[in-house]
């Protein structure tokens, strides 16, 4: 589903609390706890969104963004951390990422960022947001 999201994330507590935040405003959202069992997802269904935990048990987030990319579906990927600064911002946006969500989770705020992320169109990498 193009109107859903994928949590990769090792921690099922936030797992659990982003769900509860989208499922207020009517976002299926799945989890996955490490990028295998995101690859698998991620080839079986399609999802407008892939948020995903900066460091994975398997990966980082930038291997997220390679794995999105080369699935092909029109997914964008956010990425969440609780140490996101400016300078990390700006390094995920370069490598492809559509936006950074600082932890920790602000429900307004996850639910804006993702919003906003299934139904806007993409950036392209690297760009600024116009002002």
């Amino acid at each position: 589903m193009h109107d859903s999201v994928l949590f990769i994330s090792p921690s099922p507590v936030d797992a659990a609390a982003v769900s509860q935040m989208l499922g207020s405003i009517a976002i299926p959202c799945e989890h996955a706890e490490t990028l295998k069992r995101a690859r698998q997802k991620l080839e079986a269904e399609a999802f407008g969104v892939v948020l995903t935990e900066a460091r994975l048990p398997d990966g980082t987030w930038a291997d997220v963004v390679r794995l999105v990319g080369h699935a092909q579906r029109g997914s964008v990927v956010v990425v969440t951390d609780s140490l996101a600064d400016t300078r990390f911002w700006l390094d995920a946006l370069e490598l492809g990422a559509y936006d950074v969500l600082a932890k920790p989770f602000c429900c307004g705020e996850v639910q804006r960022i993702l919003v906003n992320a299934l139904h806007e169109p993409p950036r392209l990498s690297g760009a600024m947001p116009a002002a």
